[in-house]
């Protein structure tokens, strides 16, 4: 660690303790411009990060840590194509897939912006065919419905898009399978017509356990009903050519990506493939649109202006100076009901690390935890908790001005609760309010004393506000990858490659050993007790 980084850090724990013990009732009470200091627009956006614990002059100690942690210098090197994925010894150029005609995008002193454009016309097009009906089923009846099958980020970007842009799709149904409990596909399959459904397998190497497992007996399903003609009912998203040939899938009905993208970025490729028969090629290229205008806002906006890095910054404060280990994701937007999942993925998988660059044992926690579910029904689910739960737990709001429905009544409630909610989290309600708000109530005093301190909002909890003015295939794609930056960002920050994933290794090469256990063909020597004892317990039914 550098000299200036390290007094970067140092000050920033300076200023965490001059703040830590004061009130947001208080921040707002001393600024009566606080809330317009403490906020951002920009791209189409509205940053309200006004009820976070900070000042300007933490805020501008935060700025300070981002450029002494060089933030500028390797957001170059992203887009420069540098192999900044040092365990792999890969480039991580997830925003060529969403870069315009006419870019130039070089990795390995090769422009890759021609291979992505035809990957792209390729895989459009064959949407649009499917969508109209000029790629149509066996029985030359246009396609009714499209399974995806795939898992990670094969599965959580397609199933959170194609259910964000609803009123987009006027395309074939879409439907998703992911878990290889049986239990999945054979719920997808049970209403549906073989003879009218197409099905995309998207594994990049043609080889992941759960995504082949379902595959094959998808592949069944149709064989079974359709015969010969079963195999013009698949294509694939994969750089395999032989795996999805010897699968039965024409090489014209398979379409690639490059290793220099990760599974969590590649929504933008031809993974996407589901969403675009969704909403067709034009809208699936305003969402591409909505991608690249952030990278052009990132890349060149001042770091103190720079929404990505400003989401970056505020969650270094929480999860470094102020303690706090998890996030709640709240988008105050139903079709948005998959987006905490997906962010948990990019965020989890990438930051979720113990290691620095250089293989050494991180010194600060890293990578927070993120859930969440869409207002309104995380208020009647775990909100008591982040009210008045004994941990503190930031929230991050997301919520559209304009609703895409013509129920206005009910937008303008799904609004006043959004609000509310981050107006009860920062202020809270003493027990002294609480006393007069009952005693006007005319409540007896005995029970005033009774329940006066379990009705007690303790306040001074965190949240930011997102507001988009709505949400349509570009806002999506701007929102997708205002959060991919945000994570590079604190990956930088705090020295760990976000663009690996070992840890989800070990149990794939321990499940994979214990599946000859389970079918009783192999004994499972040198298993420790607990695994050996539960397997012997499923063997014996």
């Amino acid at each position: 660690m550098t000299d200036a980084l390290s007094q970067a850090w140092t000050q920033l724990q300076t200023e965490g303790d001059r703040l830590r013990a004061t009130h947001l009732r208080q921040f707002f009470a001393e600024d009566a411009e606080r809330a317009q200091r403490l906020a951002l627009e920009a791209e189409g956006l509205y940053l309200d990060f006004s009820k976070e614990k900070l000042d300007a002059t933490a805020l501008q100690a935060l700025v300070a840590l981002a450029e002494a942690a060089s933030v500028e210098e390797k957001r170059e090197q992203l887009f420069s194509g540098a192999e900044i994925n040092v365990t792999e010894g890969r480039a991580v150029q997830h925003m060529a897939l969403r870069a315009p005609p006419g870019t130039e995008i070089r990795i390995g002193g090769s422009d890759v912006m021609p291979a992505v454009l035809e990957t792209r016309r390729r895989f459009l097009a064959f949407a649009e065919q499917v969508r109209d009906g000029s790629y149509a089923a066996s029985e030359r009846q246009p396609f009714t419905d499209v399974i995806n099958i795939g898992i990670g980020g094969s599965d959580l970007g397609p199933v959170m898009a194609v259910r964000a842009l609803a009123p987009d799709a006027d395309g074939p149904r879409l439907h998703f399978v992911s878990n290889v409990d049986g239990a999945h596909l054979t719920d997808v399959l049970r209403p549906l017509d073989p003879a009218r459904t197409l099905i995309i397998i998207a594994s990049k190497t043609f080889t992941t356990q759960e995504t082949m497992r379902n595959a094959v007996s998808a592949r069944d399903w149709l064989r079974a009903a359709l015969g010969a003609g079963a195999d013009r009912h698949m294509a694939a998203v994969s750089t395999n050519l032989e795996g999805t040939a010897d699968f039965g899938i024409a090489q014209e009905r398979v379409f690639g990506f490059w290793d220099w993208v990760g599974g969590r970025y590649s929504l933008w490729s031809a993974i996407g493939l589901p969403l675009a028969i969704a909403i067709g090629a034009k809208n699936f290229e305003a969402f591409l649109a909505g991608g690249s205008a952030m990278d052009r806002h990132f890349r060149s906006a001042p770091l103190a202006a720079n929404l990505p890095v400003l989401l970056a910054l505020i969650g270094i404060w929480r999860r470094n100076i102020l303690g706090y280990p998890a996030v709640a994701l709240i988008p105050y937007d139903q079709r948005l009901e998959r987006f905490p999942a997906y962010i948990q993925q990019l965020d989890m998988e990438s930051n979720g690390k113990s290691r620095t660059l250089d293989g050494r044992p991180v010194t600060r926690a890293t990578g927070p935890l993120i859930f969440g579910e869409p207002g309104t029904n995380a208020q009647h689910s775990f909100f008591q908790l982040v009210h008045q739960g004994s941990d503190v737990i930031p929230v991050d709001f997301i919520a559209a001005v304009e609703p895409r429905e013509q129920l206005a009544d009910h937008h303008r409630l799904l609004l006043a609760n959004c609000l509310a909610q981050s107006q009860a989290l920062a202020f809270g309600r003493s027990e002294a309010e609480v006393r007069a708000e009952m005693q006007a109530a005319g409540k007896d005093p005995a029970e005033i004393d009774r329940l006066a301190p379990h009705r007690v909002f303790p306040g001074d909890r965190p949240s930011t506000t997102l507001l988009q003015e709505r949400l349509d295939p570009f806002a999506l794609g701007r929102l997708v990858a205002l959060f991919e930056h945000k994570v590079f960002v604190q990956g930088v920050i705090w020295d760990v490659n976000s663009y690996d994933q070992w840890g989800v290794e070990l149990g794939k090469v321990l499940a994979k050993a214990l599946i000859p256990v389970l079918e009783g063909s192999a004994e499972g020597a040198g298993l420790d007790g607990s695994t050996a004892a539960l397997a012997a317990r499923i063997r014996a039914g």
